[in-house]
């Protein structure tokens, strides 16, 4: 059993952060959608963030699965039918996992949430941020 498409709020969350985010990413990344990362040590664990930031060279690489090391920020928005405890799963998975910057949005209500400093399986550092306030996804060294 597939998961249905995401509803219109959703994606259009999703549409809106690339056309804001797309023309500041530094040169050499880029922005993908519908692409897993992997979990180290378990080929059978992965998540498909909503939009994953990445090297260019993603472009010409046969893997399935991206390196969560290579991976400079992961969007998951979260969906309407979702409950607080799948929202911190979620993040959860990406701090094991070492994914350096995971932004949770929640369209329902108008907040984010940038995690940072991965360590130890969670995240050291986390900003809430309401819609309309910018988000730095700078690099910020462990």
């Amino acid at each position: 059993m597939t998961s249905p498409p995401p509803r219109g709020k959703h994606a259009g969350t999703i549409r809106r952060l690339r056309l804001q985010r797309d023309p500041g990413l530094p040169t050499g990344l880029t922005a993908y959608e519908v692409t897993s990362v992997a979990m180290p040590g378990d080929l059978d664990d992965y998540a498909t963030p909503d939009l994953v930031v990445l090297p260019e060279a993603w472009d010409d690489d046969d893997n399935w699965l991206a390196d969560p090391a290579d991976v400079e920020l992961a969007v998951e928005v979260i969906s309407q039918s979702e409950k607080a405890r799948d929202i911190s799963r979620k993040s959860d998975w990406y701090g094991v996992a070492g994914v350096r910057s995971p932004l949770v949005m929640d369209p329902r209500q108008g907040s984010w949430a940038l995690h940072t400093r991965p360590g130890d399986g969670s995240y050291q550092q986390s900003r809430p941020g309401k819609y309309g306030e910018a988000v730095s996804c700078r690099r910020v060294s462990p």
